[in-house]
């Protein structure tokens, strides 16, 4: 064949594959239209999704008076109940109504902790002219300058105590009165709404300050919060009240057993020695009693608990 005939073979050739490409890219293209115009087509054959429907006036306020209803119930419930823990049918604490009148102190039962010898003692120091509430831990130079001991500074002890009894729910139940009476014999009349400082360095300031003005009123009204009253302390005591002192060498008692044996209607005064060691004849001019409520001995904090955690249970206060 003439070389000049295979060249327009191969020319040939090259045009039919060309169109060939044309034609497969042509049948591509047309696929894919096709296949949108299918989709298309099914979708709009398809609804529309539903919308949630708005809630009508008439539906609305009917689950508003159910709730309503709901609310009167559960209040009508609790209020038909009753109040043993001092709460209204909101679930709001309520402050316990003290006795006031000197009618009520006598009628009223409840528990009367009278902190016996409390070492509460100001210092006037020359250098800073200021008074501060006498301690071991920070005067140790000034207790041997006068000549006294470590147990003669120790008003941590009283601070425990404090503590102790005004977070006991027997105080948040109003069934509970404090006393303190120092080894200087200066009396002091604690109210159960008072709130006790948590550091020792500030209760050594709130002292000094009742201790030298007397009294400490509440910040929002005229109510004393702690006061010093006049001696004895007999004269605050209601008439029937059982009057006991704790003291480790007396008879052990389980109070469980010992409570009972109380008339229902009489207060219980405990006298408790707010010291670190010492003869428990502090009180013995107006006790009834003594007795000891462990074979160990207690701290003056720890029998302060234990005493208050037994009536609890007797009285039931939760």
């Amino acid at each position: 064949m003439p070389r000049k005939y295979k060249k327009y073979i191969k020319a040939i050739e090259k045009e039919v594959e060309a169109l060939k490409k044309k034609r497969s890219l042509n049948e591509i293209i047309s696929g894919a239209e096709k296949e949108a115009e299918s989709e298309a087509s099914s979708k709009k054959q398809q609804p529309p999704p539903k919308l949630p429907e708005k809630p009508s006036e008439n539906k609305t306020q009917e689950t508003l008076n159910k709730t309503q209803e709901a609310l009167n119930k559960l209040l009508h419930s609790r209020s038909s109940k009753p109040n043993n823990n001092n709460t209204n049918v909101f679930l709001v604490p309520q402050a316990p109504r003290l006795p006031k009148t000197q009618a009520e102190k006598e009628t009223t039962r409840r528990l009367i902790v009278v902190l016996e010898q409390a070492c509460l003692e100001t210092y006037k120091f020359r250098k800073s002219k200021n008074y501060e509430l006498l301690n071991c831990d920070d005067h140790v130079s000034v207790l041997q300058k006068m000549g006294r001991t470590h147990s003669d500074a120790r008003p941590d002890i009283t601070h425990q105590c404090l503590m102790q009894l005004l977070d006991s729910p027997l105080n948040k139940a109003g069934l509970l009165q404090v006393y303190i009476h120092t080894a200087r014999n200066v009396l002091i009349e604690v109210n159960p709404h008072v709130r006790i400082p948590r550091t020792f360095k500030r209760f050594c300031g709130l002292m000094v300050q009742l201790l030298h003005k007397l009294s400490i009123s509440s910040v929002k009204g005229s109510e004393k919060l702690l006061r010093v009253i006049k001696n004895p302390i007999t004269q605050y005591l209601p008439t029937n009240c059982h009057k006991i002192t704790l003291s480790y060498d007396a008879k052990t008692v389980r109070l469980k057993d010992y409570l009972p044996v109380i008339p229902s209607d009489y207060s219980i005064c405990v006298a408790i020695g707010a010291m670190p060691h010492g003869e428990d004849s502090f009180a013995d001019s107006w006790v009834d009693e003594k007795i000891s409520i462990s074979e160990y001995s207690l701290s003056a904090a720890v029998a302060c608990s234990k005493f208050c955690c037994a009536l609890e249970d007797f009285w039931d206060v939760l």
